[in-house]
């Protein structure tokens, strides 16, 4: 590989990509930027488990604030949980080995959507209990929202 590849890897990574693209598909294998293109299919796996951490954390934040905060629920609120479901299935769709993934990432997630549940809603820390009070259809149903006395569907 030469310092051309590396300087464009470097400087303009869209051309980087278009240009490992025309190379795959051409079949000019030993003209490949090998290294960087093994860490960047390396790092798309990262970012898809990212993006599940980040979409599970916002979703069961919204779903404790509305457990929670029942006179403040708002439209705003159920649309951030509808919205979360839905990208959360978009990943599933696409990745159907991340659902493994949710039981790992659970506990970690959790912890920090119930510290944001109590920022957002200047609600002690301990008003939210210490392990995920929804199971996982419950997170993931798109018709279900927590009910103060009894559980809803939408």
């Amino acid at each position: 590989m030469d310092d051309h590849i590396n300087n464009l890897y470097d400087a303009d990574f869209l051309i980087w990509v278009d240009r490992q693209v025309q190379l795959l598909r051409s079949r000019q294998f030993d003209q490949l930027d090998l290294d960087h293109l093994t860490d960047e299919i390396a790092d798309m796996g990262g970012q898809l488990k990212r993006e599940l951490r980040h979409r599970l954390e916002l979703l069961l934040m919204h779903l404790l604030k509305y457990r929670y905060q029942p006179q403040r629920i708002s439209g705003s609120w159920r649309g951030t949980i509808r919205e979360q479901r839905s990208r959360l299935q978009d990943l599933l769709d696409d990745a159907p080995s991340l659902a493994s993934q949710i039981d790992l990432v659970l506990g970690k997630c959790y912890a920090v959507a119930r510290a944001r549940a109590a920022d957002e809603t200047g609600l002690s820390l301990d008003t939210f209990p210490i392990n995920t009070p929804f199971s996982r259809e419950q997170m993931l149903d798109a018709n279900y929202l927590p009910g103060h006395d009894t559980e809803q569907r939408v």
